[in-house]
């Protein structure tokens, strides 16, 4: 199926905020399409993949790729505004092992071999907070069927949030859920980032509204998954 023919989910929200500065429009048309996947293409996975969801400023993707270049990562983000700060400091990092894609993580997801992936990381995603929007959220049971077939035994799904009620649903779908288990023992297990987090811009501005992040770790169980349930 080509990308043309490919069948897309509507995505919500603002896709751009303000303008551009003329080097971040200008790496959109020269560095975006070099760094692109294509998924009319068949996928090519050579050595360890992960993949972030919705990497908004890209402070984390860039620590992480940086840290671990013999990893190749992937990053989903529909906003404009994300990407050219991203692309900035791919620029100046001088990175080349991550692959982007400005759109709806799902359709990566569904384009990636089964058990392709060694960790999975979704960090303060929208958390539509209006009851009747809820269903836009990216934590759902279709969404966790794509994450259970492309994520490799073993591999971890990194969620942060500092949001209650979205640490709540999400909790109660994953672990509902027949392929993670839930990793947490103790209070402090989910209130302390992971090893070597860099932390976010809008991790900064909730922590100084008050506003208390919650980490969730979860693993994909072993064995067969099939989204027929």
């Amino acid at each position: 199926m080509s990308e043309e023919t490919r069948p897309s989910r509507r995505l919500y929200g603002r896709s751009k905020g303000k303008p551009l500065r003329k080097h971040q429009a200008g790496l959109i048309e020269s560095l975006l399409p070099r760094l692109a996947l294509d998924l009319a293409r068949p996928p090519s996975i050579l050595r360890e993949t992960r993949l972030e969801i919705g990497f908004g400023g890209g402070e984390h993707l860039i620590e992480a790729a940086t840290n671990a270049p013999h990893v190749d990562f992937i990053g989903c983000e529909p906003f404009v505004n994300g990407m050219a700060k991203l692309l900035a400091r791919i620029e100046s990092h001088g990175l080349e092992n991550v692959r982007l894609r400005q759109g709806d993580a799902a359709e990566v997801l569904d384009w990636l071999p089964a058990a392709s992936l060694s960790l999975v990381y979704l960090f303060y995603p929208d958390p539509w907070p209006k009851r009747r929007h809820r269903k836009r959220r990216f934590v759902s049971p279709e969404n966790l069927d794509r994450l259970a077939r492309a994520m490799r035994p073993g591999a971890e799904l990194r969620f942060a949030t500092d949001i209650d009620d979205y640490a709540a649903w999400t909790l109660a779908r994953v672990r509902a859920h027949p392929a993670f288990d839930w990793t947490a023992r103790r209070a402090r297990d989910w209130l302390t980032p992971w090893p070597g987090w860099p932390g976010t811009k809008y991790e900064a501005k909730a922590i100084a509204a008050g506003r208390n992040p919650v980490y969730l770790t979860f693993v994909r169980r072993s064995g067969q998954f099939s989204a027929e349930r």
